[in-house]
């Protein structure tokens, strides 16, 4: 999938923070980074904003979203093209986070 299909896809917006042109600059993120077994595919790539992508670094998505309420609920809520597994596991993640 090409940068600019996962940007139209995802509306041009960080799935995670919101924001979008001009005010952030967008990059595309593996939810289930490659280095931890992620692949390239529809369903593990989302629009990240530099601040958030950085933020997250290598982490997987349910580990970086687990304590950050706001942001996995916007996740969750735009993320819906996301692997029904990967959705799944930032649900379970955030069962076991603060409380």
């Amino acid at each position: 999938m090409k940068r600019s299909e996962v940007f139209a896809r995802d509306a041009n917006l960080c799935v995670y923070c919101g924001e979008g042109p001009p005010d952030v600059e967008l990059t595309v993120d593996h939810v289930e980074p490659r280095m931890r077994g992620g692949d390239n595919s529809s369903g593990n790539l989302v629009t990240a904003c530099v601040a958030c992508n950085r933020s997250k670094g290598g982490l997987a998505a349910w580990a970086w979203l687990q304590d950050r309420e706001e942001e996995r609920n916007r996740f969750l809520t735009r993320a819906t093209h996301v692997w029904p597994r990967l959705r799944a596991a930032v649900r379970e993640a955030a069962g076991k986070g603060a409380g």
